[in-house]
């Protein structure tokens, strides 16, 4: 793999984008939640850059970070339980929630939001948690909204032409991670 455009490079965008987010919540963050946050900084990261590259969020993707929360969450439901199972709960509201709000787009828009957003989506409501997955949701839709009305503003798409989601998902959920 070579430091070029298409290799290494593109990459490290994620060491300098967890590196600002510990600057600014250094000491306002428990450990766990940094954890996290970092932690979906970088998968959501490679996700983008995948989803703008091929236009497809891999399901090997998608369970590496279902399989990554998971390792994160289980030890410590055995050593703080009472505060474990407070932080799962929220977890899974923001999965549902997540994962629901874009099913239901998904189906109302006869496919026109890829399956891979709603897995996306999904996934990233574990990390987000409930308090975190509709500020992000609604960070990503406008954003891409305003990116698709300047792009027809400036002829360069068509009404029917389809644009990568999670690009803007992901910068919804920077928005959403750096404002905590």
């Amino acid at each position: 793999m070579t430091l070029t455009r298409k290799g290494v490079l593109p990459y490290a965008g994620i060491l300098l984008i967890g590196a600002a987010l510990l600057l600014v919540r250094s000491g306002r963050s428990d450990a766990f939640t940094l954890l996290c946050d970092e932690l979906l900084i970088a998968l959501g990261y490679i996700a983008a850059i995948i989803d703008v590259k091929s236009r497809v969020v891999p399901n090997r993707l998608i369970v590496a970070m279902l399989a990554i929360w998971t390792l994160i969450i289980a030890p410590q439901l055995l050593f703080d339980t009472d505060v474990a199972v407070s932080r799962l709960m929220d977890s899974l509201l923001g999965l549902l929630t997540g994962g629901g709000v874009f099913l239901l787009l998904y189906i109302a828009s006869r496919k026109g939001l890829g399956g891979g957003d709603v897995k996306f989506m999904a996934v990233a409501g574990l990390f987000l948690g409930f308090q975190g997955v509709l500020p992000t949701i609604l960070c990503g839709a406008l954003l891409a909204v305003l990116y698709s009305a300047a792009m027809l503003l400036l002829k360069k798409k068509k009404l029917k032409d389809t644009i990568p989601f999670i690009p803007f998902l992901y910068a919804g959920i920077l928005i959403t991670l750096f404002l905590k």
